[in-house]
């Protein structure tokens, strides 16, 4: 019988701990589904940090390391340093990268490190309880921003897609989403190209992954995909921001 569908080798079969309607595994999957297609399990490495991703390490079939909250970029930086020719890549959301680990990934990226970012961005931080993230849209309300977040108050929602992509060590950046198959083929196309970049040498790549947080933002997963795509995407748009061009 011809098989129609086969799990990853790239994932354990250990049981997800994510959310109904979290994002993680879809995203986890692509990722995994791109090391296997690409040759690269076994000898690609992942730096995973705090977060709802913290227990990573268990379902990625590849060599992981647990680093301190927001260090993930430094650890793959002496990673990829240590271990050039091997694939390594981070996995951080909006609270780790975008808050607490703002200062390692700028350097990162500014320095042109060769490794990859998988960037999970659901506009809350969603392990330690909801609290506002640097990502909050405005008048999205969280445990911190009970009202509703206010420009006067805690400033703008950053965009880091295109706060990266305007240092010249960061060679391709790109926001995806997985709210439906469309999306989700295009979200995989990204991973890819952002490896291939990578072991091509180019430099920095950054892959922004827009993404739901049903139970924080208290609403059902199919309430969750509609608001992300009403809410976040125009403010996140979607596609490529940077592509700089392999240098001969």
């Amino acid at each position: 019988m011809a098989v129609v569908y086969e799990k990853t080798k790239g994932l354990t079969d250990v049981e997800l701990h994510y959310c109904p309607g979290c994002n993680h595994g879809i995203i986890q999957k692509l990722v995994a589904e791109v090391l296997e297609e690409m040759g690269m399990l076994d000898t690609a490495i992942a730096v995973c940090p705090v977060g709802c991703s913290v227990f990573a390490y268990k379902y990625f079939s590849v060599d992981t390391l647990q680093a301190a909250h927001g260090r993930a970029p430094a650890v793959a930086t002496g990673i990829k340093r240590c271990r050039p020719t091997q694939p390594v890549f981070t996995y951080q959301g909006d609270g780790d990268l975008a808050s607490i680990g703002t200062g390692e990934i700028v350097h990162a990226a500014m320095r042109g490190e060769k490794f990859t970012t998988i960037f999970i961005n659901n506009a809350i931080y969603g392990m330690t309880g909801g609290q506002m993230a640097p990502t909050t849209l405005i008048g999205q309300k969280t445990t911190t921003s009970q009202g509703g977040r206010t420009a006067e108050q805690a400033g703008m929602p950053i965009r880091m897609a295109e706060m990266l992509a305007t240092l010249d060590g960061c060679v391709y950046a790109e926001r995806v989403c997985v709210a439906d198959i469309p999306n989700i083929n295009k979200a995989k196309r990204a991973i890819k190209k952002a490896f291939e970049k990578q072991m091509n040498n180019e430099g920095f790549t950054f892959i922004e992954v827009l993404s739901t947080c049903p139970t924080n933002w208290g609403m059902t997963p199919i309430q969750a995909v509609q608001w992300m795509k009403d809410n976040m995407i125009p403010y996140y748009p979607l596609g490529v921001i940077k592509e700089k061009a392999m240098e001969v």
